[in-house]
């Protein structure tokens, strides 16, 4: 991917250091220049240059695999395969809860209980892997200022007593958290293909995104012409960076979104009963306790992507 740092392409430390003085950081820094301008910058000859731009686009272009490939990769991998809601007939739903290496959206009405859900999952992910978790971090972007500390810290006490008997737990969960506020398109895009450093140096097992649709929503009124084609062309970009993120790490990806007006949903269910897709609804219990375990959810499979609606 374009945003792939250079340093973590095989160009010698030296050769970053002088290019990142020129703010040249990623491979699409560097791809967007021309061979002159490289010239002038590294000090190499025009043969030099070239090596390096092979160098680069070898490294942040896809790579060509097998089905075969693929699935013995996958079957290798030592890392869990999902990440379980500990709601039963959800995770049931779900064969094993939110898969590991994939993008799942939560969409619903205002209020229904997103954003509680989602510092659930958060808190999940940092539980070690005994009690069902990823023993990672997590990176949160919020769009909508709606994440609460303290209410993180509810519902870790609540929902795991006995883990969480004292400070210093809480602490290291509260810890692992990364809270990122980004209000606007641009912000959230930079911040996703700014990822991949911080995944690795962090130990980053779960990503989320609190949401996408508003500040889409904000910044695109879809009556204006030429809009539609922006806004398309933002949400195409995020998503290819969260899919390749969410593969080359194996970490599930969870984004979330309002559904303001459910009436698109008899002409999705039907657009995907025509793609085949599986729907599965799962019926949780009434409880003002949670506002996940009153709702009802609608599991979507369609592309390897889960949709999760609350209704």
């Amino acid at each position: 991917m374009g945003s792939k740092k250079l340093r973590r392409v095989g160009l010698s430390q030296e050769l970053c250091d002088r290019l990142s003085r020129h703010q040249i950081v990623t491979c699409r820094d560097f791809l967007c220049l021309s061979p002159l301008e490289l010239m002038k910058m590294t000090g190499l000859s025009y043969r030099g240059v070239h090596e390096l731009l092979c160098m680069v686009s070898r490294a942040c272009a896809p790579q060509m695999q097998t089905a075969y490939g693929i699935k013995t990769q996958r079957s290798a991998a030592l890392s869990p395969a999902f990440l379980p809601t500990t709601l039963s007939a959800l995770d049931e739903a779900l064969h094993g809860g939110v898969a590991c290496g994939s993008l799942t959206e939560i969409t619903g009405p205002p209020g229904c209980g997103k954003t509680q859900f989602c510092i659930m999952m958060s808190i999940l992910a940092t539980l070690p892997i005994d009690m069902g978790g990823l023993e990672g971090a997590v990176v949160y972007i919020d769009t909508e200022a709606a994440f609460s500390a303290e209410r993180l810290v509810e519902i870790a006490e609540s929902r795991f007593p006995s883990y969480f008997n004292n400070e210093d737990k809480l602490l290291l969960t509260s810890s692992n958290v990364h809270l990122y506020r980004e209000l606007s398109c641009d912000e959230v895009l930079q911040r996703v293909e700014s990822l991949e450093e911080e995944i690795i140096s962090k130990g980053v097992k779960l990503v989320i995104i609190d949401s996408v649709a508003s500040v889409v929503r904000k910044e695109f009124d879809t009556q204006l012409q030429g809009n539609m084609r922006e806004r398309n062309k933002f949400l195409a970009r995020e998503a290819a960076s969260l899919k390749y993120l969410a593969e080359e790490f194996s970490i599930p990806l969870m984004f979330f979104s309002d559904a303001r007006d459910q009436s698109w949903l008899p002409d999705d269910w039907a657009l995907l009963a025509h793609q085949g897709a599986v729907a599965v609804l799962v019926s949780r219990r009434a409880g003002r306790k949670d506002a996940m375990e009153k709702a009802h959810a609608v599991i979507c499979r369609l592309n390897n992507r889960v949709k999760i609606v609350f209704l």
